[in-house]
């Protein structure tokens, strides 16, 4: 999955912050539980601060009770990428977006690598809705992969 490719490249300063360390990949449960444990904001700089806020408002914000470690993270980074590209952004576009607003850093080959995975699967879906007649679901999946792929 995309989410395990993710890095948050202020890993070190937040280990300085935490005094211990901290996994540089996003989506491991070791960084997002020491990322939900951050007690002290005020030795962060604002861009940091602003940076995990963003990340737990978009990512972590599900009430499941095993959150963060629930899989919903990942599921919403997935989308996320999804929805960016779909809203007409580039691979290159989406990799500096994540980066500026969470702090997330992918390379442009790996999300477009992810995109074309999306389009294979969502051909599946469509030919798997034309064998069962699913008028619905061939249309919705062939304009996912018009919007993905345009």
């Amino acid at each position: 999955m995309i989410s395990q490719k993710a890095r948050f490249k202020a890993a070190k300063k937040l280990q300085n912050i935490l005094g211990y360390r901290v996994p540089e990949f996003a989506f491991k449960g070791q960084f997002l539980e020491a990322v939900c444990a951050v007690a002290n904001y005020q030795r962060m700089d604002r861009r940091l601060r602003d940076q995990l806020n963003n990340f737990f408002k978009v990512f972590l914000n599900c009430k499941c009770k095993t959150n963060p470690l629930c899989g919903c993270p990942e599921r919403k980074f997935a989308a996320e990428i999804l929805e960016l590209r779909m809203t007409g952004m580039n691979h290159r576009q989406i990799s500096e977006f994540l980066l500026d607003e969470y702090g997330i850093y992918l390379f442009p080959a790996d999300i477009l690598s992810y995109l074309e995975e999306s389009v294979h699967v969502l051909e599946a879906v469509k030919d798997v809705s034309v064998i069962e007649n699913n008028e619905n679901m061939i249309v919705l999946s062939a304009k996912a992969i018009a919007d993905i792929e345009r």
